[in-house]
């Protein structure tokens, strides 16, 4: 089974299963991870606005026009930021490691 790890807010490491094909936020919801995703991963908000690792970032595909208007509303922006909806783990993002920010913003609706 795949592994990512989520570094909380208060800078602690999560290790968690990643079973391929969910998205980073469905991982977080399934272990209880403290992720948002206000609209469900309809590419509708920022809540699940994640800080990726540096070396992980590079292997990621690049965000649609969509991702990158709904990052533009999100709390804490870094050059690194993805929404955890839009990335799906995959056998080469075994691994991967994902920063929650300080805060989130939900400007949806």
């Amino acid at each position: 089974m795949p592994k990512m790890t989520f570094i909380e807010r208060n800078g602690a490491p999560r290790e968690v299963d990643a079973p391929l094909g969910l998205s980073v936020l469905e991982i977080a919801h399934k272990h209880g991870v403290d992720i948002e995703g206000a609209c469900e991963g309809s590419l509708a908000c920022s809540t699940c606005h994640v800080i990726v690792d540096s070396t992980w970032f590079q292997r990621l595909a690049k965000p649609t026009e969509d991702e990158e208007d709904m990052l533009d509303l999100a709390f804490g922006l870094e050059a690194t930021s993805r929404l955890g909806c839009q990335i799906v783990m995959t056998a080469a993002l075994d691994g991967l490691v994902v920063k929650l920010p300080a805060a989130t913003r939900n400007a949806q609706g």
